[in-house]
């Protein structure tokens, strides 16, 4: 997915109803227990939970949702027991696909990822079938606004430890490699800098044009259908819709 398709897949989140964004702050918080089930409750000593609480801020999760939610993965509040699974295959048009998942429930989910994919002109694979094809990346995307410096960002990214800056239509797009995503991150959070995402993405090493109209709508489709289980925490490909060039 290129940065531009993605920033523009960023506003289109910003806008859902408040259904869809409950929806969003439920896989947040999934993604919530697990960080607490890997290093604890406390943010000042569990990197990966101060990650996730920064993508809580972005998406204008309240605060009484976030605390409520570490609560919960530290048992005050009673707990459920999630795990991360990895679906890989391909969509229509032949395009790459990896699935993310946070789930309670590992046979429930895995059969409605193979429902997903056999309905919907696509194919499941076994472990690793793409996942070669992408790069792990840290990606932070910071709105541009008129007064925003952006040479004092490139450089304020890039001294703290990232990979690259780029400038698009929208947006700032920092990358760095998995392991200095946190401190990138941390940096320019300490620096002022509001994230509109932060997180660690598959970024496509090639990508795939979808050209005609009826593939593109399958696409989408298929997209939806991933996007909108409460189990699935991303989705990424390597297909270029029309217009995202």
């Amino acid at each position: 997915m290129s940065g531009h398709s993605k920033w523009a897949n960023i506003k289109n989140k910003k806008e859902k109803t408040d259904f869809q964004r409950g929806k969003i702050f439920t896989k947040i918080g999934r993604e919530i227990a697990i960080a607490v089930k890997e290093g604890g409750a406390d943010p000042n000593s569990n990197a990966k939970l101060r990650d996730v609480i920064a993508t809580a801020k972005a998406n204008n999760m309240p605060n009484d949702n976030i605390t409520r939610s570490i609560k919960k993965a530290s048992g005050e509040l009673g707990s459920v027991n999630y795990e991360e699974c990895v679906y890989e295959g391909y969509g229509p048009g032949g395009i790459a696909m990896i699935v993310d998942v946070v789930t309670d429930n590992r046979n429930r989910i895995a059969a409605e990822m193979r429902h997903i994919f056999d309905k919907n002109g696509g194919s499941l694979g076994a472990a690793g079938c793409v996942g070669w094809m992408f790069d792990k990346k840290g990606v932070i995307l910071i709105e541009r606004g008129e007064s925003d410096d952006e040479d004092e960002l490139m450089m304020a990214a890039l001294d703290a430890g990232a990979e690259d800056f780029a400038v698009l239509d929208d947006a700032f797009e920092i990358t760095t490699a998995p392991v200095d995503f946190s401190a990138v991150r941390e940096t320019l959070e300490g620096a002022g800098y509001m994230f509109i995402s932060a997180g660690l993405d598959r970024i496509p090493q090639n990508t795939v044009g979808i050209k005609d109209d009826e593939t593109a709508q399958k696409v989408e489709k298929f997209l939806d259908l991933l996007e909108d289980n409460d189990d699935v925490r991303n989705v990424f490909h390597n297909g270029i819709l029309p217009g995202e060039d």
